[in-house]
C-alpha cells in the first residue's frame, strides 16, 4: 500500500478474524483443550442453579390427548363420564400430575437482592390450570317420521332422540371446590407480590437502585472473566490487525476500522458507531526523500543513503511503509554535516561552548538518550540554528550490539529504522491546526506556518547501516567526542562531533500533505442500568507507522477480547452498574490526534461522567508488569494484580510487583491518556508488560516478533486481558466506586516535598520559594480524604447489618459519594480562562493571531491539571505541578510564585468537594 493512497476503499485481503481464529497454528491446537474445559467450567457456573427437570413430550402416567384418530365412542364415552368415581380419579390424576412438574431445584441465593448466575438459565417447567369442568350439554327428543307416498300420513308415534349441546351445571364435590379456591388464591398471591415489587419501586432502589434489582455473584463474575480469557483468540487478533500497514488517514487504516467496528458489533455490545474528524497529515513521496554526501563543490552526490528497510516481511495486503517522520517540515536543505549526540538542548549548548558552528548546518543526531522525545530533538536542533535534522538508530541504545537482531532477535537489524512523529506534543496536542476545539468540520482552523505545535526545519529518520557512512566521514573534523557520547555503531572507530569544514550533506523531504485527512475513531458502548450517564472508558489506538504489531495491536487484542467477554456476559442477562465504552482511537501516532479531538468536542459532558479511563498501547513487549496513572486508581490496580498469577513465575503479579519495588508511576505524554487526565481531568491509568528494547516503529515489529520472541504463547496477552477485565469489572460493577481518594492525598504530600526539594536546586542564589502553602492544601486533601472515605466503611456494615438493603437516604448518599470520587481530578483542573475561551472568540471573530500568541509556551493552557502533564523539554516524561515548574525552569520567580498560589487554591477547593453534604458546584 502506499501511503499516498488515502481513499477510503478497500478490498479485503488479509484473512478474516474467524478464519485466523480457525487457523492451523499450534496455539489453536494447543489451547482447544483447556478452552473445552474453561467453557466447561464457565457453564456449569453459568447454571449452576438452574435444576430445571428435562422436557419430555409425554407425561410419566402414559396420559397423551386425544388425537384426530380418535373413535366417536371415546369422546362420548369421556363427555358421559359424570360419575363420582370417574371425578376422583381425574382429581387423583390431576394431582399426580401437579407433584411430577413441580420444579425441585432450589432458588439461587440471595445477599442484598442478588442472584447468583442462574438467572440467565431458569426454565419453567410447571404450568398453571384450572380444574377440568364438564362440557354443558343439550338433550333434544326429535318426532322420527316414516317414508310415506303421495303424502301420506306418519306410521304411528315412533320418535328419534338426537343428542344436542344442554346447559347443566357440573356436580361440584369438596374436593373440587378447595383446587379451585386454592389456585385462585396462589394466583391472587403471586399478582399481588409483582405488583407490590412495582408499586414499592424494588427496581430502583439498590436492592432496589441498580436498575433491576437482581445482580450476578461478584466473584462468579471474577471467576468467569478469568477463565473465559483465550489466548488462542488474541493471537489471532494481532495476526489479523498485523498483516498490513495501516498509517492513519490511509487505505489500510480505513480497513481497520472496519473491521473494528464489525468486531465490536458481533461482540453483541449494545451500541456501535464510528466517528470521522479531519487533521493536518502528511505522507512520504516515494522519490521526496534522499540524503546525500555531496562533492566538495556541493553540485554532485557521492554517496546517498538508502532510507528504507529491507523487503522481508510478507504482506497479506500492500508494502511496508517508507521512512518518515509524521508532521515533518518540507524543505530540500544542504549543509555541513555535525554528530550532536542526543540532541538535547545541553548537548547543543556544549557544541556552541566549544566553538562549533551549528548555524545552516545538518545535525546528525541519535534515538533516546538525554532527549528522549525525536520531536523536542528537531526543537531544540531549529533553535540552535540548524538547517535539518537527522535521527539515526544506534545499536548501544537498542541493545543491538550485544543481543539478537530481528527478524529472528528482538533487538533493531542494521537496516531497521524508527520511525516516529515530530509534532510537539508538549506544546499542542492532536490537530495541531485546531488546538483546543474538536477538529470537525465547519470548525475554524489555524494556518499551517502559524500552528506553535509543529517544527520549523525538515527530518528524516535514518538506520545505523546509513549512519555508519556519515559519522565515517566526520573523522578529523571537529574534535573527538567525550566518552558518553560514544555510540556503538561498528567499523566507526573514531567519533568527532565535525565543523563547518565537514562533509556537506543533503537532506531533502518532499511530502504529500492534506490539512483536512479524514480519520476514524470507532465506539463500542455497554450501557450501564443504575448510573447510565457514568461511564468507564478502556482505548486503545488502531494506527501504526508500519505492521503495528507490538505497538499497538497487542493491546488491540486486548480490547477486542474484552468486548467479547463483556458482550457475551451481556448476552447472558447481566448489565453493569456504570456504562462501559471501547474506543478505538485513530492517528494517535502523529500526535494523539483521534483521542484529543474526542475530548475536546466531548469535553463538558467527560468531566462530569467519565470516571476512569483505562489506557491500553504497547500492552505487551516483555515480562514485567508497569502502570501509570492517577492515584485514585492505585488500589484497584492492586487488587487486581493481587488475584492474577504468572504461571511462569509461580507468583502473583502483585508479589512479583512487590519484589522490585514498583510504584504507580507519573503519567507523561506518550499515548492516549493524556486528552483525558490533563485536558478532561478524567482519572487515567496506562498498563502493559515491559521488557528489553525491540524494533520499535520499524517494519520488523511484526507478527512474527511477537509470536516467536515477544510472547511466544500468548501467555502475558492473558495475563493482560485478566488484569483489564478485572479492572473493567469492578469499576463499572462495584456498588461503591473503588477509587481510593486517601491515596491521592498521600501522593500529593510526596510530589509537593519532591518538588520543593527539586526547586531548591533549580533557584540562584538569593531567591527563595515558599512552599507552605501548596504543603498547607494538600494536608487540607489528606484530612478532608480520611474523614471522607470512612462513608464506605459505614455503607458496608450497614448495609450487612440489612442483609443488603439500601434505604433511600443511602442510595442516594452512595450516589453523591460516587460522583465526588469520580470526580476528583476533574476538580484539579484548572479551569480559568484558557483555550476554550480562546476557542470560542476564535469561532465568533476568526481571531487566530490572538490563539496563536496565547498558545506559546511557558502557558501550555490546553494542558489543565494542575498536577499532572508533560514536561516542557521531555514530554514522554510525566511532570507533577507543570505549571510551577515551567515558571522555575523560565526563572521567572514572579510566576512561580502566583503558579504556587494558584494550585494551593484549586487543592483546597477540591479538599472542601470531599463531603456528601458539600453544595454541588457547577464550575
Amino acid at each position: 500500500m502506499a501511503p499516498s493512497e488515502k481513499q477510503p476503499f478497500y478490498d479485503p485481503i488479509p484473512p478474516t478474524y474467524d478464519e485466523a481464529v480457525a487457523s492451523g497454528s499450534h496455539y489453536v491446537r494447543s489451547s482447544i483443550d483447556d478452552r473445552d474445559a474453561n467453557e466447561t467450567e464457565s457453564q456449569s457456573l453459568l447454571n449452576r442453579s438452574t435444576g430445571a427437570p428435562s422436557s419430555s413430550s409425554r407425561r410419566p402416567d402414559g396420559y397423551h390427548p386425544p388425537t384426530v384418530e380418535s373413535d366417536d365412542s371415546d369422546i362420548e364415552g369421556l363427555l358421559d363420564s359424570e360419575t363420582d368415581d370417574d371425578e376422583a380419579a381425574q382429581v387423583r390424576r390431576e394431582m399426580q400430575e401437579m407433584d411430577i412438574e413441580e420444579p425441585s431445584s432450589s432458588r439461587g441465593r440471595l445477599w442484598g437482592k442478588r442472584i447468583g448466575f442462574s438467572l440467565p438459565t431458569w426454565k419453567w417447567s410447571w404450568r398453571p390450570t384450572l380444574p377440568r369442568i364438564p362440557l354443558p350439554r343439550l338433550r333434544i327428543q326429535l318426532p322420527s317420521q316414516s317414508a310415506t307416498t303421495g303424502g301420506g300420513e306418519s306410521d304411528g308415534d315412533e320418535t328419534r332422540t338426537e343428542t344436542r349441546w344442554q346447559w347443566n351445571l357440573p356436580k361440584v364435590n369438596g374436593m373440587i371446590a378447595i383446587i379451585v379456591f386454592a389456585r385462585l388464591l396462589a394466583a391472587f398471591i403471586v399478582l399481588g407480590f409483582v405488583y407490590l415489587v412495582f408499586a414499592s419501586d424494588f427496581f430502583n432502589s439498590w436492592g432496589g437502585r441498580m436498575g433491576t434489582g437482581f445482580r450476578f455473584n461478584a466473584d462468579d463474575l471474577r471467576i468467569h472473566i478469568l477463565n473465559n480469557v483465550d489466548p488462542a483468540r488474541l493471537r489471532a487478533s494481532v495476526q489479523h490487525f498485523s498483516s498490513y500497514a495501516h498509517i492513519a488517514g490511509t487505505e489500510g487504516d480505513y480497513a481497520t476500522a472496519m473491521d473494528m467496528e464489525s468486531m465490536f458489533s458481533r461482540a453483541g455490545l449494545d451500541e456501535v458507531g464510528l466517528d470521522e474528524y479531519i487533521a493536518y497529515i502528511n505522507y512520504p513521496t516515494q522519490d521526496g526523500r534522499a540524503i546525500q554526501i555531496l562533492d566538495d563543490k556541493g553540485d554532485k552526490a557521492i554517496w546517498t543513503a538508502k532510507l528504507e528497510e529491507e523487503e522481508r516481511n510478507e504482506a497479506t495486503a500492500g508494502r511496508q511503509t517508507w521512512a518518515f517522520h509524521g508532521h515533518s517540515k518540507s524543505g530540500d536543505v544542504r549543509g555541513p554535516l555535525i554528530y550532536a549526540n542526543y540532541g538535547s538542548r545541553e548537548d547543543f549548548k556544549r557544541l556552541q561552548d566549544n566553538g562549533v558552528k551549528t548555524a545552516g548546518a545538518i545535525a546528525l543526531v541519535r534515538y533516546y538518550g538525554t532527549q528522549s522525545d525525536e520531536a523536542l530533538k528537531v526543537k531544540a536542533a531549529e533553535l540552535a540554528g540548524f538547517a535539518g535534522c537527522i535521527i539515526y538508530s544506534d545499536p548501544a541504545d537498542y541493545g543491538s550490539d550485544g543481543g539478537e537482531v530481528g527478524p529472528s532477535g528482538r533487538f533493531m537489524p542494521a537496516d531497521g529504522v524508527q520511525r516516529g512523529s515530530v509534532s510537539l506534543s508538549s506544546y499542542v496536542l492532536g490537530d495541531v491546526l485546531t488546538p483546543g476545539w474538536g477538529s470537525k468540520e465547519g470548525k475554524p482552523r489555524m494556518k499551517v506556518d502559524q500552528a506553535p505545535g509543529l517544527v520549523g526545519i525538515p527530518s528524516l529518520p535514518l538506520a545505523w547501516r546509513d549512519a555508519q557512512v556519515l559519522l565515517q566521514h566526520l573523522k578529523g573534523h571537529g574534535e573527538k567526542v567525550p566518552e558518553g557520547w560514544r555510540g556503538a555503531v561498528p567499523d566507526v572507530k573514531e567519533w568527532w562531533t565535525g565543523d563547518e569544514k565537514s562533509p556537506i550533506v543533503r537532506l531533502k523531504n518532499e511530502q504529500d500533505v492534506s490539512e483536512k485527512q479524514p480519520i476514524w475513531n470507532v465506539y463500542g458502548k455497554i450501557v450501564g442500568m443504575e448510573q447510565t450517564a457514568k461511564s468507564i472508558i478502556i482505548g486503545n489506538h488502531r494506527d501504526s507507522w508500519a505492521f503495528g504489531a507490538t505497538d499497538p495491536h497487542t493491546g488491540t487484542a486486548v480490547m477486542v477480547e474484552m468486548a467479547r467477554i463483556f458482550g457475551d456476559l451481556l448476552m447472558r442477562g447481566w448489565r453493569p452498574l456504570r456504562s462501559i465504552e471501547f474506543m478505538s482511537w485513530d492517528g494517535e501516532e502523529y500526535n494523539m490526534i483521534g483521542s484529543t479531538e474526542y475530548v475536546e468536542d466531548n469535553v463538558d459532558a467527560l468531566r462530569e461522567h467519565a470516571y476512569a479511563y483505562i489506557n491500553l498501547d504497547n500492552a505487551v513487549s516483555g515480562t514485567e508488569f508497569h502502570a501509570a496513572g492517577s492515584p485514585l486508581l492505585g488500589k484497584t490496580l492492586l487488587h487486581a494484580l493481587n488475584r492474577i498469577a504468572d504461571p511462569n513465575m509461580n507468583a502473583t503479579l502483585k508479589d512479583l510487583w512487590d519484589e522490585r519495588g514498583a510504584k504507580l508511576e507519573g503519567l507523561g505524554a506518550g499515548s492516549d491518556y493524556v486528552g483525558f487526565q490533563d485536558i478532561a481531568g478524567v482519572s487515567s491509568i496506562d498498563i502493559g508488560f515491559r521488557g528489553e528494547r525491540y524494533p520499535y516503529r520499524s517494519s520488523y515489529d511484526t507478527f512474527d516478533l511477537v509470536e516467536q520472541v515477544v510472547d511466544p504463547d500468548f501467555t502475558y496477552h492473558g495475563l493482560m486481558a485478566q488484569v483489564v477485565g478485572l479492572l473493567i469489572l469492578d469499576l463499572a460493577d462495584s456498588a461503591v466506586l473503588p477509587l481510593d481518594v486517601s491515596a491521592y492525598g498521600t501522593a500529593l504530600e510526596r510530589w509537593a516535598i519532591d518538588l520543593e526539594q527539586w526547586a531548591e536546586k533549580h533557584t540562584e542564589d538569593g531567591i527563595k520559594l515558599n512552599f507552605k502553602e501548596l504543603k498547607d492544601a494538600v494536608a487540607s486533601v489528606q484530612k478532608m480524604a480520611t474523614e471522607f472515605t470512612k462513608w464506605k466503611g459505614d455503607w458496608d456494615h450497614a448495609i450487612l447489618q440489612t442483609a443488603g438493603w439500601e434505604g433511600a437516604q443511602q442510595g442516594a448518599d452512595r450516589l453523591r459519594y460516587n460522583n465526588i470520587v469520580g470526580n476528583f481530578d476533574a476538580a484539579l483542573l484548572d479551569l480559568d480562562g484558557g483555550v476554550r475561551l480562546i476557542s470560542t472568540i476564535i469561532s465568533l471573530l476568526s481571531l487566530r493571531n490572538m490563539l496563536t500568541q496565547l498558545l506559546q509556551i511557558p502557558d501550555r493552557t490546553q494542558f489543565k491539571h494542575i498536577v499532572f502533564g508533560p514536561q516542557r523539554w521531555s514530554s514522554l516524561d510525566g511532570a507533577i505541578f507543570p505549571a510551577i515548574r515551567d515558571s522555575i525552569e523560565d526563572k521567572n520567580w514572579e510566576q512561580a510564585k502566583k503558579s504556587i498560589h494558584k494550585a494551593s487554591a484549586i487543592l483546597r477547593k477540591a479538599a472542601t468537594k470531599l463531603s456528601l453534604d458539600a453544595q454541588e458546584d457547577g464550575s
